[in-house]
């Protein structure tokens, strides 16, 4: 797996949605909501990663960039 975003979690629900149109659907994680399942209150609020298969990255590269750019 490959990690192609860290930031807000609205932020990348956008980033989802532009790679489901193009068929890539990637893995989120949002350690805060895993540690407060878990018992435990130790990560960075309203962070979140995503995630996609390596060889899914290139098909996916055009956008991640574009995406970058935009809201940087």
């Amino acid at each position: 797996m490959k990690r192609i975003y860290t930031g807000p979690s609205l932020v990348a629900k956008r980033l989802i949605a532009e790679l489901n149109e193009i068929g890539i659907q990637p893995v989120e994680r949002n350690d805060l909501n895993s540690a407060s399942i878990a018992g435990f209150a130790g990560a960075v609020p309203d962070q979140t990663q995503l995630f996609i298969r390596e060889d899914e990255y290139e098909q996916a590269s055009a956008i991640i960039t574009a995406f970058n750019e935009n809201n940087s």
